[in-house]
């Protein structure tokens, strides 16, 4: 059961470190960094396609998506074995 918790809790790191990956590209692309890889030249030698973005951005909701439905399952799982334990451990004995 810690084993299951332990792993909701690391699918919420996720999702939050998979929601905020954009700010961070923009964070080192405005200190004069590549943008993790995405504009080699920095921001003023940036030439990419008028498909980058959308690209990227369908990519972090596909992972997003999928990380929820992941989070969903775990909470079934979770909801099941409380059910299946008696109930609820919080009500005491």
């Amino acid at each position: 059961m810690t084993a299951l918790r332990f792993s909701i809790g690391g699918v919420i790191v996720l999702m939050g470190l998979v929601a905020l990956l954009p700010m961070v590209v923009l964070l080192d692309l405005a200190g004069g960094g590549t943008g993790l890889g995405l504009c080699d030249g920095g921001l003023a030698g940036c030439r990419t396609s008028y498909f980058d973005g959308p690209e990227l951005l369908g990519l972090l909701v596909l992972v997003l998506l999928l990380l929820g439905v992941l989070l969903r399952t775990l909470l079934r799982v979770r909801a099941a074995l409380d059910a299946g334990s008696g109930g609820d451990r919080r009500r005491g004995p």
